[in-house]
């Protein structure tokens, strides 16, 4: 899993070697993470040991509701806390933990600037020195004010020659043929990156570009499937009908569709109606919620979930009022699950986590708030490590304008979000 924080940017690190074990029997997982940082002079190695237990799921049930956009019924109703939960005597009395959460943790001057600058050569470089003089350093400037953050273009370098990997690990050698031939296809993968989408850093932000986009005039939408024979946008908004809103494929393999607005000037999509993809392949035509969908609900009384385009008028959006917090001195992490933070047997929303669980957060003495799980996923008893869609916040605990709302309240009381992020 990766972690981030809102305003901080982390350096290009060398490989990076995860360990996990896991056992469902016993209730636990366990795993190591190691980052190999290689610099001019010297190298580190950090590991990060995590281990929870969570509890068998034997049976869930989530209240049904007819709106779309509130699939689990919820809305914002409160479960409100147990009088044990707001009583102060629960709180820590450590004085350094409840009087020095602003003062000591928190960052009180005016403008902070941190620099630095730190060189990794790539390892695939053929020699230390070759590195040096061959590829650039990458500089990485900080500067952070409370007034106005400017986020810096990244430098990123370009390959090595592929050879300086066998002088670290002689055990390589005997496959030699096949790492080269692997590294061969990066060099000229990322080749075609830089020459068509403008380098590695704008590439990686794909969602800027694909899923679903609006503009003034009406909305765009584009999908990656190279390996589609067609592909057509189907939904409440045409009826479902594949021969309504057929799609375009270019030269890489992106499927787009342009829908204009209707002629009272309103999306052709409405907010909160369903949509899917309907693709034709070499193992038969399939209907698959978007890529990159930013909402999914599942049906009252229904297995599979159905994508839900999510853009509310300017009204109803949220609208951040606070601003991001000062970076602290040093983090005190409160790790948490949305769904499971109810004194009550149910399944949490986010309305009710902002309002009766991070003031008592705050209280306890922390400045950061961890959350899992905020990934849709199918099965809710995995814990959230089995993602279905990346870009769409579990729509079991409430809509991303909850979301959005959650964390607002956490930069308000001063605390950090880190959202815990799966790749499986």
């Amino acid at each position: 899993m990766l972690f981030s924080v809102s305003g901080l940017r982390f350096p290009r690190v060398s490989p990076v070697y995860r360990y996990c074990a896991s056992s469902f029997n016993g209730a636990s997982t366990s795993c190591s993470l190691s980052l190999l940082l290689k610099k001019h002079h010297f190298s580190r190695r950090i590991f990060i040991e995590k281990s929870s237990s969570h509890s068998a799921f034997s049976s869930l049930t989530v209240a049904a509701s007819k709106k779309v956009l509130d699939p689990g019924g919820q809305g914002d109703a409160s479960s409100p806390m147990t009088d044990q939960l707001e009583s102060p005597s629960t709180i820590s009395e450590d004085p350094q933990v409840i009087h020095n959460v602003d003062s000591e943790g928190m960052e009180d001057e005016k403008k902070i600037e941190v620099e630095e600058q730190e060189s990794f050569p790539s390892v695939f470089s053929n020699n230390d020195e070759e590195a040096h003089a061959e590829e650039p350093s990458v500089p990485l400037h900080r500067n952070a004010s409370t007034e106005k953050t400017e986020a810096k273009p990244r430098s990123i370098p370009p390959p090595g020659a592929g050879q300086k990997i066998y002088e670290i690990d002689s055990l390589l050698l005997g496959f030699r043929d096949h790492i080269d031939y692997r590294y061969a296809q990066y060099k000229k993968i990322r080749k075609e990156i830089d020459k068509y989408e403008g380098g590695l850093e704008v590439f990686s932000r794909g969602y800027e570009k694909l899923g679903f986009t609006r503009s003034e005039t009406g909305i765009t939408y584009r999908e990656w499937a190279p390996g589609a024979k067609s592909a057509a946008l189907i939904g409440d908004f045409n009826n479902w009908s594949p021969s309504a809103d057929t799609m375009s494929q270019n030269e890489f393999g992106v499927w787009e569709i342009f829908l204009p607005n209707t002629a009272d000037g309103s999306p052709a999509i409405p907010h909160g109606s369903r949509v899917k993809i309907r693709m034709e392949t070499r193992s038969g035509v399939k209907d698959s919620i978007p890529a990159w969908i930013k909402f999914s609900v599942q049906a009252p009384g229904e297995i599979p979930y159905s994508g839900i385009y999510y853009d509310p008028p300017e009204e109803e959006k949220y609208v951040f009022k606070h601003p991001h917090p000062k970076r602290p001195k040093s983090l005190r992490i409160y790790e948490s699950h949305v769904g499971m933070s109810s004194t009550e047997p149910v399944i949490n929303t986010y309305a009710n986590f902002r309002d009766n669980v991070l003031p008592r957060i705050k209280r306890l003495g922390y400045n950061a708030v961890q959350i899992m799980a905020i990934q849709e996923h199918s099965y809710y008893a995995s814990f959230g490590y089995h993602v279905t869609n990346f870009f769409a916040p579990s729509s079991r605990f409430g809509t991303p304008d909850d979301l959005k709302s959650l964390i607002d309240r956490a930069h308000e009381l001063g605390l950090l979000v880190l959202m815990d992020i799966v790749h499986s």
